[in-house]
C-alpha cells in the first residue's frame, strides 16, 4: 500500500457547467485527462489517494456528482478534504454513504494501514495583509477542526503517533513562509512530520509556498498544476517523492470510514 496526494482538480464534468481551466495557462490544458492518465499509470486499487480540496466547480451536490463519479471510477481508495471552492459540500454523513471508494473528511481521521490521515480545510492566516475579523472567526474554527482530527488519531492509535500521521490542509499552513501560524503550531504540538496542502497556483502562488522542512515538519504543495497533473507519492516517514509510471504499489486496505 502506498499513499499519493494531489489537490485542486477543479473538475467540471457536469453538462451545464462551463469552467475550462486552460484559461489560467497552458499547464491546465486537458488537465483532467492528464490526471486520469497519470493516476491510472501509478495508482493501484490497494493504494490511498488524498485529495486536498477544490475538487469540483459544482455549486450543488447534483452538479458535483459528475465529478465525484469520475473520481470514484479511478483506482485506489480516495480521502477527500474540502476546499474553498467546494460549495457543493453539504452533510458529511450523506456524503459518506455515496461511494465505496471515497471517504469525505471532517473532524475525523482516516487510517490507511498504519498511517493516520488527518486535517481540515484551513483558512487565511493572520500574517496575511487581507486577514479580517471575519477571517479570525473561521481561522479559529479551522484550528479546532484540525485539533479534533488529530485527537481522533491519538485516540485510535492509543497515544502519541505523530510520525505516523499525514497532515492535510487545503489552504497553505501560513501565508508567508517566514511567518508562523496556529496550524503549524498544532502540527508541531502533535509531533506531525509530514503535511501536504494545495490552493496555490501559478508562478506567483508557488512563490508564496512553504515547502521543505520547517521546525521538523516537511511541507509539500500538491496542487495539480504544481505536480504537472501527476499524483505525488508521499513517504510519511519523512520524505516526499516524485512518482513515475514505473512505480507500482503493493498492499493496503481501508480500515475505517471517516
Amino acid at each position: 500500500m502506498s499513499i499519493y496526494a494531489i489537490s485542486d482538480l477543479h473538475l467540471s464534468f457536469c453538462p451545464w457547467i462551463d469552467k475550462p481551466m486552460d484559461i489560467y495557462g497552458p499547464e491546465w490544458h486537458d488537465h483532467a485527462e492528464r490526471i486520469k492518465r497519470n493516476w491510472e499509470d501509478v495508482v493501484s486499487d490497494d493504494d490511498t489517494v488524498v485529495l486536498a480540496g477544490d475538487i469540483s466547480w459544482g455549486l450543488k451536490l447534483e452538479e458535483a456528482v459528475y465529478d465525484l463519479e469520475w473520481i470514484d471510477a479511478l483506482p485506489g481508495r480516495k480521502v477527500i478534504f474540502k476546499g474553498n471552492h467546494d460549495l457543493w459540500w453539504r452533510g458529511i454523513t450523506k456524503l459518506n454513504t455515496m461511494y465505496d471508494t471515497i471517504t469525505f473528511m471532517q473532524n475525523d481521521c482516516y487510517r490507511a494501514e498504519d498511517i493516520y490521515i488527518c486535517g481540515t480545510r484551513g483558512w487565511l492566516t493572520p500574517d496575511s495583509d487581507d486577514f479580517t475579523e471575519d477571517d479570525e472567526k473561521i481561522y479559529r474554527r479551522e484550528l479546532l477542526r484540525l485539533r479534533a482530527s488529530l485527537d481522533r488519531a491519538v485516540e485510535e492509535c492509543g497515544g502519541a503517533c505523530g510520525e505516523r500521521i499525514l497532515g492535510v490542509l487545503h489552504y497553505p499552513p501560513v501565508s508567508r513562509a517566514a511567518a508562523f501560524s496556529g496550524f503549524q503550531q498544532i502540527f508541531e504540538e502533535y509531533g506531525v512530520r509530514n503535511v501536504i496542502y494545495g490552493h496555490l497556483h501559478g508562478a506567483e502562488g508557488f512563490g508564496k509556498a512553504i515547502e521543505g522542512s520547517y521546525h521538523g515538519v516537511e511541507y509539500r504543495l500538491v496542487s495539480a498544476d504544481r505536480l504537472s497533473c501527476m499524483p505525488a507519492l508521499v513517504d510519511v516517514e519523512g520524505r516526499h517523492h516524485e512518482c513515475s509510471g514505473s512505480d507500482r504499489k503493493k498492499e493496503g486496505r481501508r480500515e475505517t470510514d471517516a
